[in-house]
């Protein structure tokens, strides 16, 4: 019998990348960055916490709309980026859906509970936008070309 996170790794390696980011400079930088990388997965956005965990309930109705990665800011409106993360990580199906932090806090606070909650990475937010090209090429290439095997 196959373990039911098995097909959900494949079912989510096809998704969507979900960004929970509610500074929309941050947003046009990170849809400039996928264009000049050549991402071309669709990039959904939840501008806040609240639309972030509003995006489960989609997920239950439309496997499609699973994604693949969510890349999720700490500091956020209406419901904070640890909360959404909780959430997600206690979510028997989409628990094993990437989680990578990407925010502007180098707090040691900060990253340990990220961890501690379940994330699977945590980036600070270059400030140049050649080194965020970078990363953001390093997220795709380990996170939805190297870390997933969609057989």
């Amino acid at each position: 019998m196959t373990p039911p996170y098995e097909n959900a790794s494949a079912q989510f390696s096809r998704g969507p990348i979900l960004l929970v980011e509610d500074n929309p400079a941050d947003v046009d930088l990170m849809k400039r960055a996928f264009s000049k990388r050549g991402i071309t997965r669709p990039l959904i956005v939840a501008r806040d916490g609240e639309e972030a965990l509003a995006c489960i309930q989609e997920w239950e109705a439309d496997s499609d709309s699973i994604p693949a990665l969510i890349l999720l800011d700490l500091k956020l409106p209406k419901v904070s980026g640890l909360a959404v993360l909780r959430q997600i990580k206690h979510h028997p199906k989409f628990r094993t859906i990437p989680v990578v932090m990407l925010t502007t806090s180098d707090q040691d606070s900060d990253v340990h509970a990220a961890y501690d909650l379940g994330a699977n990475s945590y980036i600070v937010k270059p400030i140049n936008f050649e080194k965020f090209l970078e990363a953001i090429g390093n997220i795709e290439q380990y996170w939805l070309a190297l870390n997933f095997n969609a057989n």
